[in-house]
């Protein structure tokens, strides 16, 4: 009977160990699982998991209610209407959100050029380590932008339009090579439009502004080497927007879906 109890008292013990091993082992995972571990030959070197910050990215919406004094300003003073102004700094800029404008303040992607004096950054555009301006702030910016256009001869003619005459400037500024892609007017005037951006003309013009009527929906068939993106640039939208209006929950288009392009 003695050796009964003894052998009993032995796997219980044993029994404990293995349960106090098994939760060290469990607290010792937990603890660790904020940690990066990196195994060398002869030592184990731990270091913290970086946190992940979370990125805000600004909507378009909110980039046209912090700019558009600063646009209208400028349009008092040089002529260039501030729905130009803003949707090319929409589209230049990706609202705000593109890596050069953080990194530069340079929200219409002007290049430095001969003569710049202030300070640059190098970037991949056309080629690859172009050099661009870099603003104090945005404003900086924006007032650059102006006296860009102003001071160089081949823009000369844009200040000869009507007042106001989105249309015209937004095919002016193509045909005098600010920008190589050929939908460029097209991408300008979509923006314009799908924001009412041509209101702020009016109101430095003095001119009254009716507030349009919804706008008409409009849908594309998907065809054969579609993508979200090259749709995007067709119709002057993002693809997030694209994926937005049309409920979608990943950037797979199949040949033959319909997709609503304007709201």
């Amino acid at each position: 009977m003695n050796y009964k109890y003894i052998i009993i008292g032995i796997l219980s013990f044993g029994l404990l160990l293995s349960c106090k091993s098994k939760k060290k082992i469990a607290d010792s995972s937990k603890n660790k699982s904020n940690k990066i571990v990196a195994v060398t030959k002869n030592h184990e070197i731990v270091t913290t998991k970086p946190k992940v910050k979370s990125s805000f990215k600004s909507s378009t919406l909110e980039y046209i209610k912090k700019y558009k004094d600063i646009a209208m300003e400028e349009m008092r003073d040089y002529k260039i209407p501030a729905s130009i102004t803003l949707a090319q700094g929409i589209l230049e800029s990706s609202s705000g959100n593109s890596e050069l404008t953080k990194k530069s303040h340079n929200h219409f992607g002007i290049k430095c050029h001969k003569g710049w004096k202030g300070k640059s950054v190098f970037y991949d555009d056309d080629r690859k380590g172009e050099c661009f301006r870099v603003y104090k702030d945005p404003n900086n910016s924006f007032k650059d932008h102006s006296k860009f256009l102003a001071t160089r001869n081949r823009y000369a003619k844009l200040f000869r339009i009507k007042p106001g005459n989105y249309v015209k400037w937004a095919k002016g500024l193509s045909e005098a090579g600010y920008a190589t892609d050929r939908r460029y007017p097209a991408k300008l005037i979509a923006i314009i439009e799908k924001y009412n951006l041509h209101k702020f003309d009016r109101i430095v013009l003095g001119k009254k502004y009716k507030t349009p009527k919804e706008n008409t929906t409009e849908n594309y068939i998907v065809v054969k080497g579609d993508t979200l993106y090259s749709i995007s640039k067709k119709f002057g939208l993002s693809v997030n927007e694209i994926k937005h209006l049309n409920s979608l929950t990943s950037n797979e288009i199949s040949i033959g879906q319909s997709l609503t392009i304007t709201n």
